[in-house]
């Protein structure tokens, strides 16, 4: 094959981010705000795909598959320009399932094509994964990952050449042959598409994976022993603010480990208390007294007033928390009011707006 064409098959690659979903899971934080933007932060959600995404060079578009509040994401991304990819939407008209939006929106589409679900926070060698997809000519490669606890997940079971043989869902304990689930990164060829019905609610999962397994064609796995987690939990996506801190995903900030971290723009005044790691972002004020305990995220805006505390809890913008309140191990959405002296702990999950009077117990 000549050199020139050669270039050519490579460098043509669609991205396809499924951020469609209502991330019922994290309400009543997905309210007004679509899980793909709900901020890791300061940043929205979908940046940190977007970087993994523009490390592969032969990806020239990303198109995200909408439904839920989409004139939202829009509106942060725009065409891409500022995150350095060309940025298409596709909207569906009706909620498609996972692989009726990979359909709907790859209509089109005559390249392989990079599929992400719109909640997975991964450091994968995306590259690696194109590599294996092209040397032994897949028509899908779907990404593994190993879990601890493999009975509470559905499974994926391959043979000793990486082809995967089938799906076990939520198997029972002598069922148990793997320990690799789906983490939500696929390549696939467009060719494959047109046996997943137009305009149709379609597992990728149940639907058009098995279909390939039944007409025996090649698809195969790669197994990522790397860091992978679904932030769709207000557990985990508390455990990913976490996560970043203690180092185990990559982040220029945290890079040279626990730190309080604190915008220039923020003012922090003599005598508050801030404990490693921590985070404050821009324009936030905390007094004299106030306490932010570790793994705390105090997001843009925000007010923490005297002898308040927060601790191993995440604040969303313009939030104020009053004197002698207690902010502890719960997550507040934007411009909540925490009155004085009040307590919110062990897992409370406030939505945008919220109020809590005065001396009130939560």
């Amino acid at each position: 094959m000549p050199a020139g064409h050669m270039i050519s098959s490579v460098v043509a690659m669609k991205a396809i981010l499924l951020a469609g979903g209502k991330g019922t899971r994290l309400r009543p934080l997905t309210i007004h705000t679509p899980k793909p933007i709900v901020p890791i932060f300061e940043r929205p959600f979908l940046n940190y795909q977007l970087d993994l995404l523009k490390r592969v060079p032969e990806i020239d578009q990303v198109i995200l598959s909408l439904n839920y509040q989409p004139r939202r994401i829009e509106h942060i991304f725009g065409d891409g320009g500022e995150s350095g990819l060309s940025i298409r939407y596709v909207v569906e008209p009706a909620p498609l399932g996972t692989a009726g939006a990979v359909r709907y929106a790859g209509e089109a589409l005559r390249e392989s094509v990079v599929v992400f679900n719109g909640d997975v926070l991964t450091e994968i060698d995306l590259a690696s994964v194109i590599a294996l997809h092209r040397e032994r000519k897949a028509k899908a490669t779907i990404v593994l990952t190993p879990v601890e606890n493999p009975s509470a997940y559905g499974l994926v079971e391959t043979d000793e050449a990486g082809n995967v043989r089938r799906f076990l869902e939520k198997p029972k304990p002598d069922e148990i042959t793997c320990d690799t689930i789906n983490a939500g990164i696929y390549v696939l060829e467009p060719d494959t598409f047109d046996r997943i019905p137009a305009d149709t609610p379609w597992s990728i999962e149940r639907s058009y994976f098995p279909s390939l397994i039944e007409r025996g064609e090649t698809f195969v796995a790669y197994v990522d022993r790397g860091y992978w987690i679904d932030i769709g939990t207000p557990a985990k996506y508390t455990q990913v603010h976490r996560d970043i801190m203690d180092g185990h995903f990559r982040s220029t900030r945290f890079a040279g480990g626990p730190i309080a971290w604190v915008s220039e723009d923020a003012r922090v005044d003599e005598g508050a208390v801030l404990e490693a790691p921590c985070f404050i972002d821009e324009g936030t004020v905390v007094k004299a007294g106030a306490r932010i305990g570790p793994y705390s995220v105090v997001g843009r805006q925000c007010h923490v007033e005297e002898h308040a505390t927060v601790a191993q809890s995440i604040l969303w913008a313009n939030t104020r928390i009053c004197q002698d309140a207690l902010v502890s191990q719960s997550i507040l959405g934007r411009q909540c009011h925490v009155g004085r002296s009040a307590t919110i702990e062990n897992g409370v999950v406030l939505g945008d707006k919220s109020v809590v009077t005065d001396f009130s117990r939560l």
